[in-house]
């Protein structure tokens, strides 16, 4: 078995984040997940809500971000495995995406969390 750098390992990890992300929540690969989901509406104490829901299993995997998140896995590191080079180039631009994406979420969201102290402060 290849030994693994720890830097190799963490970019691993935000390259298989990203992509699973990629795959289960991203406008772009709407287009994938489409025939494998139905719309379904559903009435809530809000009103009238619409939700995707899988009409296969593959509709599930595709939906379901921890499913999603094992194959890609499996995908990117028995990947980098078995073509550590041309694997590498894919894995380096997943885990900047990762890094970032993770950056940028945490940044969005204590820039809410100020909004939000700032208008409870103006009501005082």
């Amino acid at each position: 078995m290849r030994d693994i750098s720890w830097m190799t390992y963490i970019m691993l990890i935000l390259a298989s984040y990203r992509l699973t992300h990629l795959i289960v929540f991203d406008k772009i690969t709407e287009f994938i997940r489409k025939p494998f989901v139905k719309k379904v509406k559903i009435e809530t104490e809000d009103g009238v809500e619409t939700k995707e829901v899988p009409t296969s299993m593959f509709g599930y995997l595709l939906k379901c971000y921890w499913c999603a998140g094992v194959w890609s896995a499996i995908l990117l590191g028995g990947a980098y495995l078995l073509f550590p080079r041309v694997t590498f180039v894919f894995i380096l631009i997943f885990s900047i995406a990762g890094g970032q994406s993770i950056i940028e979420t945490f940044v969005g969201v204590n820039i809410k969390k100020v909004d939000y102290y700032s208008e409870l402060k103006k009501k005082d």
